[in-house]
């Protein structure tokens, strides 16, 4: 529990994804040089992660990734559920994409990888042309887990979903 902006308490917007793991036997190890020395930014990195995945079908992007903040983008069509809208599940995917790969960025110079565990959404308003732009913030960038918060908005600027 947190105290939110709003001075009520509740549950925060967050996906937590635990960095305590040694890599899958068989699994490729994290390569700890996706990150750059130098600006800690490893976003080409992560647009290469999503090659041949669902997250690339779906058209997400990144414009930023580094540990502690991440910045990613995705069209809101093809993304729809019938009624031409957003679909909520597709706003949960790209926050869980988002916290999963800045925990990734975050485990991979201890040879460790991440898995999300634990996703909680709440979806503002609809969307039904654009795209849309999720901003992860590390809340904790912990030995055994990574937490953020993860708001999406729309092309104006309008929260959508945290």
């Amino acid at each position: 529990m947190r105290d939110s902006p709003d001075g009520a308490v509740g549950p925060g917007p967050t996906a937590c994804c635990p960095v305590g793991t040694d890599t899958p036997s068989g699994a490729p190890a994290p390569d700890s040089t996706v990150v750059s020395q130098e600006s800690g930014d490893a976003t080409g990195s992560a647009n290469e992660l999503l090659a041949g995945s669902l997250m690339e079908r779906m058209g997400i992007r990144f414009d930023l990734a580094a540990p502690d903040r991440l910045v990613a983008t995705m069209p809101v069509a093809g993304n729809t559920q019938p009624f031409g809208l957003l679909h909520g599940g597709a706003s949960c995917l790209l926050a869980e994409t988002v916290a999963s790969v800045g925990a990734g960025l975050h485990a991979a110079p201890l040879g460790r990888t991440a898995v999300g565990v634990d996703l909680n959404a709440t979806h503002h308003r609809t969307v039904a042309a654009g795209s849309v732009t999720a901003t992860a913030e590390a809340l904790s960038l912990g030995r055994t887990v990574a937490c953020y918060e993860v708001v999406i908005n729309d092309d104006l600027g309008r929260r959508v979903c945290t």
